[in-house]
């Protein structure tokens, strides 16, 4: 899915379950560059978009300069392994949307209520980017709407990440998390270590590096960590399932992002 600045690339739209997403190249959905507030959440298009469901598999996929590589919305237990994101960002959100009130009310009703929309899993996840991108690599949210009553993390798990990015974004944040004890219910944070300061159960083995060679070849698309990248020291080994869908031998060493390394 490639050259979509004002479209979605694949999006499950209300009342999917157990949905697979494996193996995808998604390049150039959205503007990166489109100016507004890395706090603004829409209009955005997503490379891969679940609204409103229950129950992905989002895995081995890259993504390349999209506004938003993944995106879940008011959706329950989305299992996000091994993806690639290069200058796109994952953003995992709720909001107070319900079938009561709602001027689509069906819509709602065929997900997750409001205080089930929880259960994800984000692991072995390789982020990188550079100065281009205006907004942090992770952003998980809700609205300050709901702050008093969902005071727990939408995440299950969320471990074993690697970001990597260029010192030159010093002034934008590594990751966005909310639900946050702050005025808008939201918090910045610079590195994995910090949420792992916040939730000790969270981001206790991913890791942040600063002005590293990752790839091999950027400029020709060859995103292949580079041979001894060491931000595989972080991975976890894979749920037998995961392993399965994405058809890896039983001896692949852990890894991080969408490519395994060559034997």
């Amino acid at each position: 899915m490639t050259d979509l600045p004002f479209s979605n690339g694949i999006w499950y739209d209300v009342g999917n379950i157990d949905g697979v997403f494996i193996n995808n190249w998604v390049e150039g959905v959205g503007l990166i560059n489109r100016g507004v507030s890395y706090l603004q959440t829409w209009p955005s298009e997503s490379g891969f978009f679940f609204e409103i469901s229950k129950g992905a598999i989002c895995a081995g996929n890259v993504f390349v300069n999209c506004e938003l590589g993944i995106h879940i919305l008011n959706s329950c237990d989305v299992r996000m392994y091994n993806n690639t994101l290069v200058n796109s960002i994952a953003c995992i959100s709720r909001s107070e949307r319900s079938a009561a009130g709602d001027h689509f009310g069906w819509h709602p009703a065929t997900g997750p209520d409001v205080d089930e929309r929880d259960g994800h899993i984000f692991v072995n996840n390789l982020m990188a980017a550079d100065a281009s991108l205006n907004r942090p690599h992770l952003f998980v949210w809700q609205r300050n709407i709901l702050c008093d009553r969902l005071k727990d993390p939408q995440l299950k798990e969320i471990d074993n990440n690697v970001y990597a990015e260029s010192s030159n974004r010093q002034d934008m944040p590594l990751i966005l998390w909310s639900p946050a004890e702050t005025e808008n219910c939201i918090t910045p944070l610079e590195s994995p270590a910090e949420l792992n300061a916040l939730h000790p159960r969270f981001e206790g083995h991913s890791m942040l590096l600063t002005d590293h060679n990752v790839f091999i070849s950027p400029e020709l698309l060859n995103y292949r960590p580079l041979p001894g990248f060491p931000g595989n020291n972080a991975a976890a080994a894979l749920p037998a399932d995961i392993q399965s869908l994405l058809k890896l031998k039983k001896r692949t060493k852990p890894y991080v992002g969408a490519y395994p390394p060559e034997d």
